[in-house]
């Protein structure tokens, strides 16, 4: 294990992290809501931890190592959620404990959206900019731009990227150099953000409401500044502007990639897990709508399909805006979007949940298991398009979800013995493993009546879901240590 070149990659980057309190304190000078204070007391403890790391190993430029990178980055992400907490711990409005500002800083950074905050109506802009900035970098992964923007690491820049990036095919490069693999990646996503604001702005929100939004919704994250979430604004064009772009932000960027490149949708209709994941949202829409039709929920058939299909994506795609209080919605409702928050979106997107390209191998090898019992000879191969998957992929993919169930099923019952009840427990695992957000029961609103234990196994879930589970456990594994 390399821990000089750990430490000196661990330093620069909580060092560049640093920076990120540099934006919150304009937007608090601009607005003079005197909360300027805490960001820069953060920007310094932060900065100086970083070179407290740093400078002893500064001049060590050995070669980082796969294991190396795993440890990079699920050390670098929990350091990186607690440094994320001070301006949130430090400020007086709002007044946060240490594990409130915790768990709303690593729920900004994972991009899952669930709060602990109430009366964010009045609380000072800075503070509202920094929670949506905080899952705007965590989107695309702060990793991943470092990867782009700090050549100065002096390391093998794939060892990180294969540790940060979700999915379980991590080893394709859109360009021949990981540099430009991760600025092409950051291209997309600044050219969604920025198009995102232009459509909110046209909607009707103001500049501020709509660089915040677009923030949250192309990292798929669902923190908004108003209490009612979009919801606030009680606007059809809006909605309409958040579902495109929601679904946008689930696919695959690599898709995005390619189709800006070559000026061409051929990518999109010939990918297998982007024509899924359409029909996925299809399906769970379509499902949604008819139902709130059928049980009368609302007197306005429109407010019936424009509700349905916002929150269908919403939650699907485990953003986590709400426009309604879908946990009261009638029947089955508020399960079945539960459930398709454990698909998510594509590999490769900054969605959440298990992937859909995962979902759609597991699909896939079952229907193969099926067609051999009739025929227990044959050789049948698992295929996307026309390509067959390669058995270690195969593998992956099932070895994933066993551990996926496993874990959540130990979280499960970790948060029903900190007092919640089945229902609450059930949706607040799946809300925060699959990065979605908001719950059902006692966490449809937020997770601040849930005690500061079950906030401590909400962060971890954070991090497990963020990073994929295996980043994580790979840590605590025997052969990882072992030279």
């Amino acid at each position: 294990m390399n821990w000089t070149v750990a430490l000196r990659i661990l330093g620069l980057l909580l060092m560049m992290f640093s920076v990120t309190m540099v934006p919150p304190l304009l937007v608090s000078a601009w607005f003079d809501d005197h909360s300027w204070l805490p960001f820069v007391e953060s920007f310094t403890m932060i900065l100086l931890a970083g070179l407290i790391v740093w400078f002893p190993v500064r001049g060590r430029r050995k070669d980082l190592r796969l294991r190396d990178g795993f440890l990079v980055v699920a050390s670098f992400w929990t350091v990186l959620g607690t440094a994320g907490a001070l301006p949130l711990f430090l400020a007086d409005m709002p007044s946060m404990s240490f594990t409130d500002a915790v768990f709303e800083s690593m729920s900004g950074l994972t991009t899952t959206g669930a709060t602990v905050l109430t009366g964010l109506d009045s609380l000072p802009e800075s503070i509202l900019f920094y929670r949506q900035q905080l899952q705007w970098f965590g989107g695309m992964g702060i990793i991943v731009l470092a990867v782009a923007v700090l050549p100065m690491l002096g390391v093998g820049g794939m060892q990180l990227y294969r540790a940060e990036t979700p999915g379980p095919v991590k080893d394709t490069k859109l360009t021949p150099r990981i540099t430009e693999t991760a600025k092409a990646l950051w291209y997309v996503y600044l050219a969604f953000t920025i198009f995102c604001m232009a459509g909110y702005m046209i909607a009707g929100m103001g500049w501020f409401d709509a660089l915040c939004h677009a923030f949250s919704t192309v990292a798929i994250g669902g923190f908004s500044t108003h209490d009612l979430s979009i919801g606030h604004f009680d606007s059809t064009a809006i909605d309409i502007v958040a579902i495109i772009f929601m679904i946008l932000a689930g696919v695959n960027f690599s898709l995005h990639f390619f189709a800006w490149q070559n000026i061409s949708v051929r990518h999109y209709t010939k990918d297998p897990e982007f024509r899924a994941y359409i029909f996925i949202l299809l399906v769970v829409s379509a499902i949604v709508v008819f139902s709130l039709f059928h049980f009368g929920t609302y007197g306005n058939p429109n407010d019936s399909f424009i509700n349905g299909l916002f929150q269908s994506v919403s939650i699907a795609t485990t953003t986590g805006f709400t426009t309604a209080n879908y946990a009261t919605w009638p029947g089955a409702l508020p399960v079945v979007l539960i459930f398709a928050s454990f698909v998510g979106g594509c590999a490769g997107s900054t969605a959440g949940g298990i992937k859909v390209i995962r979902c759609l191998l597991i699909a896939k090898q079952g229907a193969r298991e099926i067609v051999r019992l009739v025929h227990p000879a044959a050789e049948i191969p698992v295929k996307l398009g026309q390509n067959a998957v390669p058995v270690r992929v195969v593998d992956a993919v099932w070895g994933f979800f066993s551990v996926y169930i496993v874990v959540f099923a130990i979280m499960l019952v970790a948060m029903m013995s900190t007092g919640l009840d089945q229902v609450t427990a059930f949706s607040a695992v799946a809300a925060t493993m699959n990065n979605l957000g908001p719950g059902l029961g006692e966490v449809a609103a937020g997770f601040m009546t849930v005690s500061d234990t079950g906030k401590w196994i909400a962060i971890s879930g954070m991090l497990l879901g963020r990073l994929e589970i295996f980043t994580l456990l790979v840590l605590v594994t025997p052969t990882f240590w072992r030279h």
